[in-house]
């Protein structure tokens, strides 16, 4: 199968799986970067933000034009991870490609892991600044380091944090991935080495149609049932990275 083929397969999927779910989709897109498409890992999380920061911004456009967004709450979450996000960009290139490896396939287990979990239900309405700026920072650092959007663990801090609607913390947590990624990759700009951009632009193209298709999917079947068979194929993609740095 030729790399346009992989590209454009690969993208629908991630595509189709963070407009479905608001996180998740989007862990996938570095182990196809590196698998499939034969990125190094450095390479790959620089080109997975790339692929993020559009499809997430799409996604986050079809959200808001439905009122499912909080601003003011989603601008107090982000603020706290843009400089974190900067941050960790700017020092992943230094990180060796195996302790990158690793440190993903932890993420995709954690991410894997959280889906499998019931469904969070909002607690209050009363916002808690310091577990907001804390939560916010946490995943602006994982986005920057690891080049992923990170809703898997946006979503549930929305919910449980900050009081939001299930509905509302997907909406959001875009706003989130979206402003995160764009401040991680602003910091790697230069250092990406060789991005390949005839594979990352048909990529991110099939991942945003994926992401339109995804949202309308979320409507017609049962988010936990799509949630489990995501969550099974995270966790073999992060068995698989793992066994191939040990071997």
């Amino acid at each position: 199968m030729s790399p346009l083929v992989l590209a454009l397969v690969a993208g629908a999927v991630i595509g189709l799986a963070l407009g479905a779910l608001g996180g998740g989709g989007s862990v996938l897109a570095v182990p196809a970067l590196i698998y499939l498409l034969g990125f190094t890992p450095a390479a790959a999380t620089t080109a997975g933000l790339i692929i993020v920061t559009a499809t997430s911004a799409t996604a986050l456009y079809a959200h808001a034009r439905d009122g499912n967004l909080a601003w003011r709450t989603g601008a107090l979450f982000t603020a706290a991870g843009i400089a974190p996000a900067f941050l960790a960009g700017a020092g992943a290139g230094h990180l060796p490609e195996p302790v990158l490896t690793v440190a993903f396939a932890a993420i995709a287990a954690l991410a894997a892991l959280r889906m499998l979990r019931p469904s969070p239900t909002a607690l209050s309405a009363r916002i808690h600044p310091a577990k907001a700026a804390g939560a916010g920072a946490g995943l602006g650092t994982v986005t920057g380091l690891l080049g992923v959007g990170g809703g898997f663990l946006a979503v549930p801090a929305l919910v449980n944090v900050l009081g939001l609607r299930m509905r509302q913390a997907v909406g959001t947590s875009l706003l989130v991935i979206t402003v995160n990624s764009l401040a991680a990759l602003t910091a790697r700009t230069g250092t990406g080495g060789d991005l390949r951009w005839e594979v990352i632009a048909p990529f991110t193209g099939a991942a945003i149609l994926g992401a339109w298709d995804g949202k309308r999917l979320a409507a017609k079947l049962s988010g936990d049932t799509v949630q489990k068979m995501f969550a099974g194929v995270l966790l073999a993609v992060a068995a698989f990275m793992l066994v191939d740095v040990i071997t």
